[in-house]
This record gives C-alpha cells, structure tokens and sequence, in this order.
C-alpha cells in the first residue's frame, strides 16, 4: 500500500538538509503520535551507554516497533524530532547519521535537537514521531 504521506520540497531553499522541508497527509488520514522512542532493552535498562550511534539505532528500532503495532511503517512518518543528550555537535550528527540511514529515501522533515538531560540513567538519544496512514472504513 503507497503511504499516505506526501513530502514536499522547494527549489528556493537549501539541498544541505537531508530531509523534507514538509509534508503533508489528506484530511482523511489517520494520524499516528508515538512517545518519544527510547533506547531501552526489555527489561528497561538503557542499551549501550555513551555510545550515540548505538542508542539511535535502539531508538529506531523501538520506533519502528510502536508503528507496525499501530499499523504503520516507516514510510507513514511524517515528521521526527530527534533528541540528543549533548553539546556536541558531532555526537548530534552521530546520532542522525542513523536515523537518516534508516528513513532512507522516505526523508521526512525533521528537527534534531541537544538538549541537557534526557529521562532514563545513561540514555542519550529519543526520537519522537508523527505517523499518516489511509483512513480504515468503519
């Protein structure tokens, strides 16, 4: 089935991002808003702390758990806000480098964000996400 989310560019802005500068859903579709996905393992303890890269991947992986259980892939995101426990700008990009990676050619508009602290004990990294599917008939 052809997602319901329609990514939008202009000419006018910058290449340089890699994402979509939009996106858009028909009036129709229903909406899908995840809690900010974690690196926890089942047991909730935090995956691979101080490694970025390795927390990103949990958190997609998280991610993409939530949305198959609302019926959704990662093509029906809409929209991320990626969240990263520092002041670096490298440990940022490290952990975007995976979430990129894993959108691939589905890549939607997104916010990436250092922020001081994030909820769990060693955890570094939180993707939060809006997902668009076709509306089901009741």
């Amino acid at each position: 089935m052809a997602s319901a989310v329609h990514l939008i560019r202009s000419a006018k802005l910058s290449d340089v991002a890699e994402y979509a500068y939009a996106a858009t859903a028909p009036k129709d579709a229903r909406l899908i808003f995840l809690a900010g996905s974690c690196p926890l393992d089942e047991g909730g303890e935090t995956i691979a702390p101080g490694d970025y890269a390795a927390q990103a991947a949990a958190c997609v992986s998280t991610m993409t758990d939530a949305l198959a259980a609302a019926g959704a892939t990662l093509t029906d995101v809409i929209s991320t806000r990626v969240l990263v426990a520092s002041s670096s700008q490298a440990d940022l990009v490290a952990a975007w480098e995976v979430v990129r990676e894993a959108f691939g050619a589905h890549d939607v508009p997104s916010t990436l964000l250092g922020v001081t602290v994030l909820g769990y004990n060693d955890q570094l990294v939180e993707i939060e996400a809006v997902a668009a599917v076709a509306a089901v008939a009741d």
